[in-house]
């Protein structure tokens, strides 16, 4: 289960590339895509289907035996994308020597010195030339081979650098992409890059390429650590493991009386407000339309959700040994204790004591221990999934995730164990 957790980890620097793995991984296991542009098909009991937004974000349903509105739906959400930085237009920056820089800007939260002097890569999509404006066509890249870095500052040049050092988003965290080798080269080093890349799986000429989505990712595959081999170090853990584990648990169940669903979101880093994002009405109307597609209406639309469980999967503050005072004092989770319960008085988590009973006695069923943890009261905590996604659609449910070390640093860390945990308790949840 760990090394499906690593290779899936290598396999999805990014959000579309995730989301295209996991879109792979369901059609293998007999899901079927739908186009969300055609009429819903007839829907029955068993059937399974997946619908994709902005090919960044995948949402799966498994249809139970009985009607949504007699018994809701469980539903698992997590999010595909995770800090890091994004290659602008125009990007290749030329300096003495013909030292080429990129001109990137800043996606997410990063803990931004962890991507200093360390291989990076590239990753994306590339949008093509079609048959007219109104359809291009859609090609993903990822560079599997150490491409560039972004180098630190020699500490004869700046002696206070480890008393702590402002980082500028504009200058201090260009990458360094190679020198040109001739006049041909110039200007045009990314773009021979990113047509290498494109024409080992087709024939693509540079005038064919209209725009692109692009972003920088680890070069370092993903590996386990200690002297169990108890850790995992990885880039996007935050929040890929939650994804993957609600994969292999949708993979794992039995058709259940109970419809269920795996919404995996984009751009939670940057705030879900997107079509693709937990603010979108996109899932609410695919669900509206699924209940349609049983022979229901508004009212059963209502039901559904007055009836349906939500876990919202995105990763929790673990516990850190060298920062005790950060945490806490009665409330902070440990990696390798088990999923984490999140709870905030200011309601940036969904959890209450209603859903929060809810999930600890499913863990509990899955022979699975939980913990919970609670913001330290003088440091403020961010959000997550499930109140935005609650406030449009009004679903009971919880927030939770796996403890993880270094949260949006460019490699993260976290326990072997709790991924197991999560597995067992999502496959747990989805098989009532």
């Amino acid at each position: 289960m760990i090394q499906r957790l690593l290779q899936f980890l290598d396999n999805s620097p990014v959000n579309f590339l995730a989301a295209r793995n996991i879109a792979d991984i369901l059609r293998e296991n007999g899901y079927r895509e739908l186009d969300s542009r055609q009429p819903m098909p007839e829907v029955k009991a068993g059937d399974r289907f997946f619908v994709m937004k902005n090919a960044s974000s995948v949402y799966a349903f498994h249809i139970g035996k009985q009607p949504m509105d007699r018994t809701g739906f469980h539903m698992i959400c997590a999010h595909c994308d995770s800090p890091t930085f994004r290659i602008k237009p125009n990007a290749e920056m030329l300096t003495e020597g013909g030292m080429v820089k990129l001109n990137t800007e800043v996606y997410g939260g990063p803990i931004m010195s962890t991507w200093f002097d360390r291989p990076l890569t590239i990753a994306g999509r590339v949008i093509l030339r079609g048959e007219d404006a109104m359809h291009p066509r859609t090609a993903l890249i990822h560079v599997r081979r150490p491409l560039m870095q972004i180098a630190n500052l020699a500490i004869h040049f700046n002696r206070q650098v480890n008393d702590g050092v402002a980082l500028s988003r504009q200058k201090d965290v260009l990458p360094l992409l190679g020198v040109i080798s001739n006049q041909l080269e110039e200007d045009s080093l990314l773009m021979n890059i990113i047509l290498e890349e494109l024409n080992r799986e087709q024939k693509v000429a540079q005038e064919d390429i209209l725009d692109f989505d692009v972003y920088l990712a680890d070069a370092t595959p993903a590996c386990t650590f200690g002297a169990h081999n108890e850790f995992i170090s990885s880039g996007r853990l935050d929040d890929l493991s939650m994804c993957y584990a609600a994969l292999e648990a949708l993979l794992a169940s039995p058709t259940t009386d109970t419809t269920k669903v795996m919404a995996i979101f984009d751009n939670e880093e940057t705030g879900s407000q997107t079509k693709q994002g937990a603010a979108s009405p996109f899932l609410a109307t695919m669900l509206r339309r699924i209940v349609i597609a049983q022979g229901g209406g508004e009212e059963e639309f209502a039901q559904a959700v007055e009836r349906a469980f939500m876990v919202s999967a995105d990763n929790a503050h673990a516990w850190h040994p060298n920062y005790s005072e950060k945490y806490d004092p009665t409330n902070h989770p440990m990696l390798g204790g088990g999923p984490v319960i999140k709870f905030n008085a200011a309601q940036k988590y969904a959890s209450d004591a209603f859903s929060a009973a809810v999930f600890a006695e499913i863990c509990r069923k899955a022979g699975v221990p939980s913990q919970r943890f609670v913001n330290h009261s003088d440091v403020a905590g961010g959000s997550t999934l499930g109140n935005i996604l609650a406030s449009s659609l009004p679903l009971a449910g919880v927030d939770m995730g796996n403890a993880i070390l270094a949260m949006h640093s460019c490699r993260e860390t976290g326990s072997t164990i709790d991924h197991i945990y999560c597995v067992k308790a999502f496959t747990e949840f989805y098989s009532i």
